[in-house]
Order: structure tokens, then C-alpha cells, then sequence
């Protein structure tokens, strides 16, 4: 009796749910725009034999739940297509005006929704949306030295509980891990271009060696960098 019924549950559960799986790659985990060139572009590829309707936008760096967020000046073209199965496209970033520093880099997001297609000779299936969101760096003219060239930059210093570091170069600096005698920052993100973050620092570790490393233009790791607090 046993037996059966969970060959029965097997059963329903085969007939009314099927695995989604995102079948859309988005070539990258950031985007760097230089505000030397006229637009960026980022490739979008489709391994799956699935069609998908991928759907594009970028959005402010402040946007999220209950804050109006201001206009980007950037256009995603194609912003609505149709990608068949084994194919790719390139999404071009262009930018439309908008009074941005020259100085510095300023942070916008990226959003790639794909929207799997109906097959109407199944019966009830589930179809999911996945939207991958990627930063938008906007790097201007102005700005002409590389994330490794500032990086020494950096300083870090104990401010009560917290670890906090201070950032004096044009750049956005994404951490990919934070550790003081190798035991890991929890919560040690990102720290935006002439300005300063702090992080909660462990319990258990006041002072000592730290290490860090950040995210390249290129979604790699940076070589360990090294610093005492």
C-alpha cells in the first residue's frame, strides 16, 4: 500500500510540474560602459533548445522597493527579441544624455529577463521568468587609470566595532572577500568611488592582518592585496 501511494504521488507530480531551467547566458557579470565609445555591448546566448523572450532595461543604482529612482540615461537596444534555440544576440548600452560625473565612475544596473515560451501542447506546466541583474559601470573620458592602479588607494582602519575603509579613487571597488587573521568580514561588499563604507567586523578578532580581493573589469579575481587594521 505503501508502495503505491508513492508511486501515485510520483505520478501527479510528473503530470502537473515540470523542472524550469534558465536556458539565457548573459556573457558577463558586470558591464563596463568607457565613456570614450558610443555605446557597450554585451553578448546574450541561448544553449537551450527552448525559445525564450528576452526583455531588457536598465535601471538607477538607488532603485529599489518604495524609492523613486531617477531616470538612467542609457537605452538598451534591442530592448524586446524573440532568441531561438541555439542562437545568441548582442545587447548594445547607449547612452542618452544625462549630466554624469567626469570624475568618477557612476553605478547604474543592467536587468536580462528571460521569458521562456508556451508550449501549448503541454498541459500544465510551469513556466518561469528569470531576470539576471548586472552592474553598469560608467567609466568617462575623464577617468583613466584601472582598478589595479588604485587599488593601493584603499585604507583600512577599526572605527569602533566596524571595519571601515576609505576610497580616494574614481572607481567602484566590489569585494569579493574581506579577512582580518583569516577570518572573513561578513558583509564586506562594495564601496563606492571618494567615499567611505563600513562593514561589522567579527566578534572574535579586534586587530591584526588584513587581506582583500576585488572583482576586475572582467568578473575575475584580483591578486591578494594585504594591510593591517
Amino acid at each position: 500500500m505503501k508502495n503505491w501511494r508513492i508511486a501515485a504521488l510520483a505520478v501527479v507530480l510528473t503530470t502537473f510540474c515540470t523542472m524550469v531551467k534558465a536556458g539565457v547566458v548573459v556573457g558577463g557579470t558586470r558591464l563596463i560602459y568607457d565613456g570614450t565609445k558610443k555605446e557597450s555591448s554585451i553578448n546574450v546566448s541561448n544553449p537551450d533548445k527552448n525559445v525564450y523572450l528576452i526583455q531588457s532595461w536598465v535601471d538607477s543604482a538607488e532603485a529599489g522597493a518604495g524609492v523613486q529612482a531617477s531616470r538612467p540615461p542609457f537605452i538598451v537596444t534591442p530592448p524586446l527579441f524573440r532568441l531561438g534555440g541555439n542562437q545568441q544576440n548582442i545587447l548594445r548600452v547607449i547612452r542618452a544624455g544625462g549630466d554624469l560625473p567626469e570624475n568618477k565612475e557612476s553605478l547604474f544596473w543592467l536587468n536580462i529577463k528571460s521569458i521562456p515560451s508556451v508550449d501549448k501542447t503541454q498541459q500544465n506546466t510551469l513556466q518561469i521568468a528569470v531576470k539576471t541583474r548586472i552592474k553598469l559601470i560608467f567609466r568617462p573620458a575623464g577617468v583613466t587609470s584601472t582598478l589595479e592602479d588604485t587599488a593601493k588607494l584603499l585604507t583600512w582602519k577599526r572605527v569602533g566595532n566596524q571595519l571601515q575603509v576609505t576610497n580616494s579613487s574614481p572607481h567602484y571597488f566590489t569585494f569579493f572577500k574581506v579577512k582580518i587573521n583569516g577570518t572573513e568580514v561578513k558583509g564586506a561588499s562594495m564601496v563606492a568611488p571618494q567615499s567611505v563604507a563600513s562593514f561589522d567586523l567579527p566578534s572574535n578578532v579586534a586587530r591584526g592582518s588584513l587581506t582583500w580581493q576585488f572583482i576586475n573589469d572582467y568578473g575575475g579575481l584580483s591578486n591578494v592585496l594585504t594591510s593591517s587594521i
